[in-house]
């Protein structure tokens, strides 16, 4: 019977032949909250030295990016992972997504945010001598991965860096990272993070 098809099965081919090498690369994995990492950080940290990065200047209002940020840092510190916060660049953010206000989520909008992030995150991860740098976001069924990987391999080949290129919503992958959310007791919100995703309250 041939083989399911997967876009995922490089990835778990990458992660198997780099446990078997005993190699540990240096990854910085950009994080835009504690649920969306939950599955991630269970799949890679006993591949790679990780490090997080959070960079989310599209998270508002502010006590919500507080909030997703200090519940990253505390799981974080669960496994003693390194945590480094980015700069809080709402202005910057705002300017670049100007005139895409009323998209709908995976829109051009969205497009510009993931590099914005990932730009961001990869600079850090060169700047620092990552071996590979790579973020969670892939893992929301609403996170188009195909996207999120052309933006990443491009800033690999600008930064010259390896980028990890997965779907890590592939393979139960959400499903897990929900299960463990509920097993921390993770606060799981209701939209992605910018203003013009979240719900209209009734």
């Amino acid at each position: 019977m041939p083989m399911r098809s997967d876009k995922n099965n490089n990835l778990m081919s990458e992660l198997s032949s780099l446990k078997a090498s005993g190699l540990r690369p240096g990854l910085l994995l950009h994080t835009c909250c504690a649920p969306c990492s939950t599955y991630v950080l269970e799949l890679l940290r006993e591949v790679f030295d990780l490090a997080l990065y959070f960079y989310d200047p599209n998270i508002h209002p502010r006590d919500e990016y507080e909030t997703r940020r200090d519940e990253m840092r505390q799981y974080a510190e669960r496994f003693s992972i390194p945590f480094t916060e980015g700069p809080y660049d709402v202005g910057r953010w705002f300017e670049i997504t100007k005139g895409h206000e009323a998209e709908s989520e995976g829109s051009e909008r969205c497009l510009i945010c993931y590099e914005i992030r990932l730009s961001k995150a990869a600079k850090f991860a060169k700047e620092n001598d990552f071996e590979y740098f790579g973020t969670v976001l892939s893992i929301s069924p609403h996170k188009k991965a195909d996207k999120i990987n052309e933006i990443g391999l491009a800033l690999a080949g600008e930064y010259g860096i390896k980028y990890l290129k997965a779907d890590f919503k592939k393979r139960d992958g959400f499903k897990r990272s929900i299960a463990l959310s509920k097993e921390h007791g993770l606060y799981r919100q209701d939209y992605c993070g910018c203003v013009y995703s979240k719900p209209v309250s009734r």
